[in-house]
């Protein structure tokens, strides 16, 4: 299955539509669970995991020199494209809630929660693309492990290291996001 994917996606990028197409379709489920995760990762978010699964796709297909050597940079690729959607419709709701365009809600919808969330989701967004360019290494590992749920080890495997290595630098990335994110807060 994975030299089947890895010649998908080599064909994919030499603009092969139909393997483009072979390729969504054949890791389709699993990008609908890395969606899924996605959207649990960031807690309130009103997007459907297959609308964001779809816009990645979209936004994906339409980048030029994009390359992918194996199918786990693939779908960490896709997980930092999921994470930028995710995070530009927290920004735009918020932005909408600031007098933008009305938004209709149910009467279950607590506001203040709600912007609260896009806060937060906004909040992770800007240390995330801090941290990228700061290590972008380290803020790969970041959507390998936490968006994209690989293990250590696979990790390890992936980077050619051990798994100490990927454990510490995992460490790493996650006391400057801390320390980013929440300032106020021991670690």
């Amino acid at each position: 299955m994975d030299s089947t994917i890895s010649s998908l996606i080599g064909a994919a990028e030499q603009k092969d539509s139909t393997a483009a197409e072979a390729l969504f379709a054949g890791l389709y489920a699993e990008l609908r669970r890395l969606a899924q995760r996605q959207i649990a990762q960031f807690g309130n978010v009103t997007l459907g995991a297959t609308t964001l699964l779809h816009q990645a796709y979209i936004d994906v297909a339409g980048r030029a020199g994009v390359s992918f050597p194996d199918r786990s940079r693939f779908l960490a690729y896709l997980a930092r494209v999921m994470r930028g959607l995710i995070i530009d419709h927290a920004r735009s709701r918020r932005t909408q809630k600031r007098g933008g365009l009305f938004e209709i809600t149910s009467l279950a919808v607590d506001t203040q929660e709600s912007a609260n969330d896009d806060r937060e989701v906004i909040s992770i967004g800007d240390a995330l693309d801090e941290l990228v360019r700061i290590d972008a290494s380290l803020a790969e590992l970041v959507d390998l492990k936490f968006f994209c749920g690989f293990s250590f080890a696979e990790i390890a495997a992936l980077r050619d290291v051990s798994e100490r290595t990927v454990q510490r630098d995992w460490e790493k990335a996650r006391i400057y996001l801390h320390r980013s994110i929440r300032p106020d807060l021991p670690l």
